[in-house]
């Protein structure tokens, strides 16, 4: 046998182990999110219901921040993590939404539905 032939079947197999170990997953970690994920990997996502009639989402957690989009009274958004940013009627926070394009919302517009969101 040649060493190119030893070769390519040396990385052959190396590969089937790879896809074998890969496909050996529980199903609790299939359920949560894919191959071996933890929530180390696969963050929380938290939600919130939007309070304002039109609530703008923008760029950048202040109102200079540039309009992506506009969530309206009584949706429910998801929420990645919150930060701290302009204040809007004494409130700081912001929170960062997954929902469509990646936005930051006035938390004082946004009532959490659980636990409060984690910080970014």
């Amino acid at each position: 046998m040649s060493l190119r032939s030893a070769l390519t079947r040396f990385a052959i197999a190396g590969a089937a182990g790879a896809l074998a170990a890969a496909a050996a997953v529980t199903p609790a970690s299939a359920s949560q999110g894919g191959l071996g994920s933890t929530d180390r990997q696969a963050p929380r996502l938290y939600k919130g219901v939007v309070t304002a009639s039109q609530l703008l989402l923008r760029s950048a957690p202040n109102r200079g921040g540039k309009v992506v989009r506009v969530a309206f009274r009584n949706d429910v958004v998801t929420v990645y993590c919150r930060t701290t940013g302009q204040k809007v009627d004494g409130n700081s926070q912001w929170y960062l939404l997954t929902d469509g394009a990646w936005a930051y919302g006035s938390a004082r517009y946004i009532r959490d539905l659980g636990p409060t969101p984690r910080r970014c």
